[in-house]
C-alpha cells in the first residue's frame, strides 16, 4: 500500500515574500512611535509571531499592555493594506509547479504559518484550494520555535509527523520542525539551515521525488 505523505510549508520566504511589507508596516508603526528600526533589524523578525516581533523590536522600552495592543493593531492594518497589492506573479520561483505536482501526486499539502493574514495571502496567490489543511496565527497558542503548529497541521492532514515534510526558511521553524519529529527541508542558505534534511535554494529545481520518506514503522 502506498504511504501518505504530507507536506507542510511556511509561507513567508518558501512560497511568497512579503518581507518587503511586513518591514514597511513595522517601519510605519515605529517611526510613529520614535523608535529606530532598521532592515537589518527586520531580519530578527523572521518566522517570528506579531507579538514577540514587538518585543524584539521594543528592545526592553516599557510599554502598556494597552499601548502594545495598540501598536500591533497599528501594524496589522498598515500590512494588511500592503498586502492588497499581492498577485499570483508574486509566488517564490517554482512555487507553483512543486505545489501543483505535489498535489497530483497525491501528496497531502497543509499551510503551516505563523501569520494571522497568511489565509488573505494565499488568496491573492490564487493557491488556496491546493492545500487540504490550513493552519495560521489563529491555529495554536505556541508559536514557533514550538512544534504546535505543525502538529496541529499534520492532525489535520490526518497524519503523524514522521508522515511529514515541513518547507520553512526561518531557524525557528527548523527548529519547530526538528522538535515535533517532522522531516524538514530548509528553504535558503546552509548556514542558516543546516540542521534541516535537505537544503534547496528555493523551490524552482525541486520535485516530489527529491524527498523520499522511510517507511513508517507501525
Amino acid at each position: 500500500m502506498q504511504q501518505h505523505i504530507g507536506y507542510i510549508f511556511d509561507l513567508d520566504g518558501v512560497i511568497t515574500d512579503t518581507a518587503q511589507y511586513h518591514y514597511l508596516s513595522w517601519k510605519q508603526m515605529a517611526d510613529e512611535e520614535g523608535l529606530p528600526f532598521t532592515w537589518e533589524d527586520n531580519h530578527q523578525l523572521r518566522g517570528v509571531s506579531r507579538p514577540r516581533s514587538l518585543e524584539i523590536l521594543l528592545k526592553g522600552r516599557q510599554m502598556t499592555d494597552e499601548q502594545k495592543a495598540d501598536m500591533l493593531e497599528r501594524k496589522n492594518r498598515y500590512y494588511q493594506d500592503y498586502i492588497q497589492q499581492v498577485t499570483p506573479a508574486d509566488l517564490l520561483p517554482g512555487v507553483f509547479d512543486f505545489l501543483s505536482e505535489a498535489h497530483k501526486a497525491g501528496v497531502r499539502l497543509g499551510l503551516g504559518s505563523a501569520s494571522k493574514n497568511a489565509r488573505t495571502v494565499c488568496e491573492r496567490l490564487g493557491i488556496v484550494d491546493l492545500f487540504d489543511a490550513f493552519g495560521d496565527g489563529y491555529s495554536v497558542v505556541n508559536t514557533k520555535p514550538a512544534p504546535d503548529l505543525f502538529v496541529w497541521v499534520a492532525g489535520r492532514l490526518g497524519l503523524n509527523p514522521r508522515q511529514c515534510i515541513v518547507f520553512e526558511d526561518a531557524e525557528a521553524g527548523i527548529e519547530a520542525a526538528l522538535v515535533g519529529g517532522f522531516w524538514a527541508v530548509g528553504i535558503g542558505p546552509a548556514d542558516r539551515l543546516g540542521s534541516a534534511h535537505w537544503i534547496r535554494p528555493d523551490l524552482s529545481q525541486a520535485c516530489v521525488a527529491d524527498f523520499p520518506l522511510p517507511p513508517v514503522q507501525a
